[in-house]
């Protein structure tokens, strides 16, 4: 009889599948490159979004372990910060987009609310299956909500590199250095272009920032930083409006999480159906205990699935690894010295790229599931959605304000559905 978790058999060549393993030193090195592979994007979410990238980079850590024990090591997952929060964690805290963020308690909140609604979702999914949310979610719908988030960022992005004709240059740089790696790169360098592009951007810019009267990195705090020491953790504030402008990015994450399950059944061969509402559950609750210490909400990853695709192992204990690491970086004051350097012109460079691969990848999901927009029912739900998310409406209801992506998502939710009925009758 099978226990909770895979006996899992050594495997030396080929591919390893998630209930199979690679000796122990092989298994630490390839857990250290999916938390390489993972920190452009999970270190430069909570950059985006005022938070302290040593606290970010602890809680992913353990959220991935936690999100293997849960699914009882049979679903190969690393959980890292979800952009998906960006956009409503400015608008409920007013972020500025540099520095510390003064209100991140009142995040805090919020996150931990979205946490609990997408922890129910999960087990409302382990009991009764995923029917009813392609139902309520289908992809036109979940499209139009991941571009309408990429949208309502552009304006963060814009102020973050036209502070001078100097940003807008060296932003540019950083574009077009991530665009040309991510194309003309070769294995793993190739998964890893907003780490590259972002520190090319980064040497120009300490070698030619003084020229061209811009502030100089500096080096100190990271020469002044200890090697170990303990997170700066912060206690969540249950603000309403915050929560209210929060917890609809859940739907983001049950869609987000359910095409990591089923791109790793493809890619295994193994259906993981029904591992669906635990992987639902784990990311929830690990997006509460994130909140609840100064943590960004967490989520599976595309390059985590780019990484497995590239090396074929899916040894769910090459997790258990990379969660190790992850925790051990976030107790290292020097490292988040490091990540406190990066200059803003470079972040917002990184910026541009990041939010507008999230817009973007709304037409991969439309394609893909191949969305006729010959349908009127489809083409105003998405057209609707997407000037609601770029214009930031902000809506109020019940004496509360919903951000331009809360409006947005529930707009498309409602619309698709009141417009689908024709075809239902």
């Amino acid at each position: 009889m099978a226990g909770y978790f895979p006996n899992w058999t050594l495997k030396t060549s080929g591919e390893v599948m998630p209930d199979e393993r690679l000796p122990t030193g092989q298994t630490i090195i390839a857990g250290l490159q999916h938390v390489v592979a993972m920190f452009g994007a999970t270190v430069l979410a909570p950059i985006l979004m005022g938070f302290d990238p040593n606290v970010a980079i602890l809680f992913s850590g353990i959220a991935t372990l936690l999100f293997f024990v849960i699914t009882g090591g049979r679903l190969p997952s690393y959980l890292g910060s979800s952009f998906a929060f960006i956009g409503v964690v400015i608008a409920a805290t007013g972020y500025a987009g540099t520095g510390p963020n003064a209100n991140l308690p009142v995040a805090l909140g919020g996150i931990i609310a979205c946490g609990a609604v997408y922890a129910v979702i999960g087990l409302i999914v382990q009991g009764v299956g995923t029917r009813w949310i392609e139902t309520l979610l289908p992809p036109v719908v979940t499209g139009a909500v991941v571009a309408a988030i990429g949208l309502n960022l552009t304006a963060v992005a814009m102020n973050m590199i036209s502070a001078s004709p100097y940003t807008k240059w060296i932003a540019l740089f950083t574009v077009v250095a991530v665009a040309l790696i991510a194309v003309y790169g070769r294995g793993l360098v190739q998964r890893l272009p907003v780490l590259i592009g972002g520190l090319a951007a980064y040497i120009l810019y300490a070698a030619t920032a003084t020229s061209f009267g811009a502030p100089p990195v500096d080096f100190g705090k990271v020469a002044a930083a200890a090697w170990f020491g303990l997170p700066n953790f912060v206690s969540p504030v249950f603000d309403p409006r915050a929560m209210a402008l929060i917890v609809p990015v859940a739907i983001i994450l049950v869609a987000e999480n359910l095409g990591h399950i089923k791109g790793i059944s493809v890619m295994t061969g193994r259906n993981l159906d029904g591992l669906i509402g635990r992987g639902f559950f784990a990311d929830g609750v690990g997006t509460m205990i994130a909140g609840s210490g100064g943590g960004t909400g967490v989520t599976t990853y595309a390059e985590n699935m780019g990484v497995m695709a590239v090396t074929r192992v899916y040894s769910t204990l090459v997790f258990v690894a990379a969660g190790v690491i992850a925790i051990l970086l976030g107790f290292s004051p020097k490292f988040g010295a490091v990540i406190g350097t990066i200059p803003v012109a470079v972040l917002g460079g990184l910026a541009v790229v990041v939010f507008g691969l999230i817009a973007a990848t709304a037409g991969r999901i439309w394609v893909e599931n191949k969305v006729d927009f010959a349908q009127p029912k489809n083409l105003l739900t998405v057209a609707t959605a997407l000037i609601l998310g770029a214009g930031d409406l902000k809506l109020p209801i019940f004496g509360y304000e919903l951000g331009g992506i809360g409006t947005a998502t529930f707009a498309a939710i409602a619309l698709y559905h009141l417009l689908n009925r024709r075809a239902a009758v």
